[in-house]
Formats: structure tokens, sequence, C-alpha cells
């Protein structure tokens, strides 16, 4: 039985056709991947069925019956929801105040029967979730199964997840899958949206292919290969594996820990005593399962975060504690974690944000004045030099799809004499021609002398760009291996804290 049909719909914004006349369906108790490039239309897509935008063009039908959603309300009393890829949780608000709001008043009272629902809805779906705890204490993946749990307490048959492994480290992302797989065979229908290849093959039942805003082809999951998909996606030949074509780095360190400590959020201390040093074009890589240190070291090193004890030398110099300004002034970049968040600033335009990191320094600025034809000239050539797909230069940053949103920030921490680049998760959330183009830029630049401290949860991606690999965990670093996959199993003993693990093959 069809319970989504989407028949030709077409989505206009200001110089671009995000949705060119596309077909889709759902079928009840399927998983169905709605694969593409970012930008390619997927996310436009759903938000139309999810109330968000009014296509200019064509029909949405929910179970055979002609329907009009002009708001995410109208969608979830069709019984459709949709989890975000940035969420839309109150950070200052419970687990258990979250999922109430937005209910009748009638039902507010009623909190201990909520919280014996919630219990019932996670242990039958394996959420596990702590409904007195507040968001801002939660991981990234608590926070997604909120969002989940948000939706099946208001009873929805249609889940649209929107990249939902974008923020996940991969034990995350095994666990995530299950709970869909449940959810499917309780006959629950999902959208993936997503552009992880290897997922899709693995928690799909059909997948349909957008490029450009259009249809590429809709197979089934056991009629198509990883390979063919990304042709699909791209449009032509993809390698999934870029070549390391590296110079042999200098001993000459550019950044240096001793025995740097700090506490988290939550008052607790996160590294334990941290040392480490990145030498002139060298890729370090960090290895661990999120939340062992890794967001608070890259916020040290940043001038993000306070240093309890330790010291941190940059170019020799001691920055400890003194702040972003100096690290961005001595050449160092940051690409952070949380694009939106902290990597740009959503209601600025594209040229503003290109800018941000030189606007006070000549020719983009004389004194206190800004010089508009050389910012717009600077602009212009980045937006074409990283391929950032955008209208123009104005265009607000908040519209951008992820991948472009990414494309910003790393043009803007690129340019210049950069000596440092801090780069967490740094391609996720984007799909295999940016994740491409991600790899190729740093590569490039450590080719070039830059130093990079490169954090990720991706052992691949670890793999794939690291000279060294350090492995933390709890806050400390277990020990160093070759970026090489036939170290997978030491590399494992040591991310679960078996500190005496043999570096082998």
């Amino acid at each position: 039985m069809k319970v989504v049909e989407l028949k030709g719909i077409v989505k206009y914004f200001p110089n671009i056709v995000a949705n060119d006349k596309v077909d889709f369906d759902l079928q009840e108790g399927e998983i169905h991947a709605l694969l593409g490039e970012n930008g390619a239309g997927k996310t436009t897509l759903m938000n139309i069925l999810y109330g968000l935008y009014q296509p200019d063009g064509g029909e949405i039908k929910i179970k055979g019956k002609r329907v009009f959603i002009d708001s995410p309300k109208k969608a979830i009393s069709l019984g459709i929801g949709m989890v975000h890829q940035h969420f839309t949780l109150v950070p200052s608000f419970s687990v258990l105040e979250n999922i109430m709001l937005g209910l009748p008043r009638h039902m507010l009272s009623k909190t201990s029967k909520l919280r014996d629902e919630l219990q019932q809805l996670s242990e039958g779906y394996g959420l596990r979730i702590e409904p007195s705890a507040k968001i801002w204490q939660l991981s990234v993946g608590e926070m997604q199964r909120v969002e989940i749990m948000k939706l099946l307490y208001r009873d929805v048959d249609v889940l649209i997840l929107d990249e939902p492994t974008a923020v996940l480290t991969p034990q995350e992302a095994e666990s995530l899958f299950e709970t869909l797989k449940r959810l499917a065979n309780s006959g629950k229908s999902i959208v993936f949206i997503s552009h992880k290849l290897h997922e899709v093959m693995e928690i799909a039942d059909r997948i349909t292919v957008l490029r450009r805003g259009k249809v590429v082809n809709t197979v089934n999951k056991v009629e198509t290969s990883v390979e063919k998909l990304a042709e699909m996606m791209v449009g032509r030949q993809v390698i999934l594996r870029v070549k390391k074509e590296r110079q042999q780095p200098s001993d000459k360190v550019v950044l240096k820990l001793e025995g740097v400590k700090c506490f988290n959020d939550k008052g607790l201390l996160a590294l334990k005593g941290i040392s480490l040093e990145v030498k002139e074009g060298e890729i370090l890589g960090i290895a661990g399962v999120a939340g062992n240190g890794q967001r608070e070291l890259a916020e040290v090193v940043t001038g993000l975060r306070t240093v309890e004890e330790g010291r941190i030398w940059f170019g020799g110099k001691d920055i400890t504690n003194k702040g972003s300004k100096i690290l961005i002034d001595m050449g160092g970049g940051y690409i952070p974690a949380d694009r939106l968040r902290f990597g740009v600033a959503p209601n600025l335009n594209v040229a503003d944000n290109l800018i941000l990191k030189n606007y006070r320094r000549p020719p983009l600025s004389y004194g206190i004045s800004l010089n508009q034809e050389a910012i717009s000239s600077f602009a212009d050539r980045l937006i074409k030099e990283y391929e950032i797909m955008v209208s123009d230069r104005s265009m607000p940053t908040k519209l951008l799809s992820g991948g472009n949103l990414q494309k910003v920030i790393i043009a803007r921490e690129l340019q210049g004499n950069t000596k440092l680049i801090i780069a967490f998760n740094p391609t996720r959330g984007l799909d295999v021609s940016a994740t491409e183009f991600v790899y190729n830029r740093l590569l490039e630049s450590a080719n070039k002398g830059t130093a990079v401290l490169l954090i990720a949860g991706d052992l691949e991606e670890i793999f794939t760009l690291s000279d060294r690999v350090a492995v933390l965990y709890e806050g400390e670093i277990t020990g160093y291996v070759p970026p090489d996959e036939r170290y997978l199993k030491t590399i494992g003993l040591l991310m679960a804290g078996v500190r005496d693990a043999k570096v082998e093959a």
C-alpha cells in the first residue's frame, strides 16, 4: 500500500529550480532512501511533504487521498513527522518538557502518565532516554532520540529523517539503524535522506536518486551497488577513496600541547593532561568514540575553552587562554563540527561570511571603512574557486545546503598564509562529491606546509588523511598507530581504553 505519493512536484527559489517535476512514493513498512548530493533537492522535497514549503506545482496524496499540507501541524495530523538535520529542541528544557511542547493543554498536567508512556515507547523501539535530563547535557545521538520520541508520541505513521547519521558516531548510527528496522517492522514508513552510500545500501529497501532537482532513478537495493549509486548522484564516475599523495612533513613543530587539562560543560574533567605535537605539513588524526574529549580538545586549542592546567604553544608562542583572535592573527583556522551554530553567521550573506576573518585587513578595509568593491571581488573569487553553489554572493547563508555551508567555512579558513588548521569532523553531513573536495583541499593545504589537527569520528576519514593517528579515550591519549586499516583492531582496543594494546597489524 502506498502511504505517500508525490507527483510532479515543482519548487522554485530565486534563480534555482529546487525540485523539477519530482515523482516519489512511499510504501507501508518501507525504508525508502532519498539520495543525492548536497543541494540536489532532497530536503526541499521533504520540507514540502512536511508542510514547511508549499509546492509551485504537482500534487500530494496520503493513502490515496489528495491533500494540501500548509504547515507541520497539518502534516502531523496526517501522520507525517520530520526529524531535521539541525534539531529543534530547547536546550534549557528537559527531555520530558521538550516532548510536551505543542501538546493540547489538557495533557500538560498528566506528566506522570506521559513519563510512563515515554518509558513504554522507549523500551518498545530501543530508544534509551532519561526524561528528566536537560537537552544541553545530552550527546547529539541522545538529542536525536528525543526528536524521534516526540514524533512517536504523536503517533505518526511516516517518519522523515534528514541526514540522521550526519552527527552520529558509528556506534550511534548502528543503534539508530536497529531502531529504524524495528519501526519499519511495526508498520511505520520511513524516508531516509542521506548521501552516505554504504549506509543507504545497509538500511534501505528502495532508493530514489536526485540530481539538480530531478529524479535520476528509483531502484531496489538488490538491483544496484555503491558505485552505480555514486555515478547516478554525481553524473560521473566518482573516486570513492582519494589518492593520498603527500609531501614529507618537516621536523618543525607548529602546535604543541603540554599536560593540558580542562573541564566540560558539566564541570567534569574532560582533558586529563593531554600532550601532543603537530608538525609543519603534518596531518595528525585524533580518533575516538564521541564524548571522550574531542570537542574540548578542539575548543582549548582554538581559545574557546579555558585551560585549567598545562600550556598550548603555536609557532613557538604560548597562546594558553589568550582567546581566538591571537590564533587567527597568527594564521590559525578552525573548521567546527557544528557548521551552522559555530561556523557561520547564518543571518549574514555569503560574502559577509567569507570575509569574517579578514575584514579588518587591506584591501577589504581601509581603517574603519569596508571596501565593498574588494569584498565583492574577493567573495566572487572564492565562490568560483571553491565551487560554492549560490545564486550570488548576497544570498543569505542560512539558505545554503550543508555541503555549501562547509565550502564557505573551508574557503574562509584556508585563505592566506594558513599555518594551522583544526578540522573537527570536516566532512560530517557531506555527500561523496563534497567529501572528495574537502579531502583534496586539506591534503593540498598540508602539502603546502600547513599543520592539520584532524579530529574525526569516521575512521575511514582518519585513515585516508592522516600521517599519524592518536587515539583519545576519556580525555587521555591511549596510544599512536599508523594510518593503516591493518591496525583497525589495535585502534578499536585503544578506543575502548586498553592502554597497553600492542601496535600491530
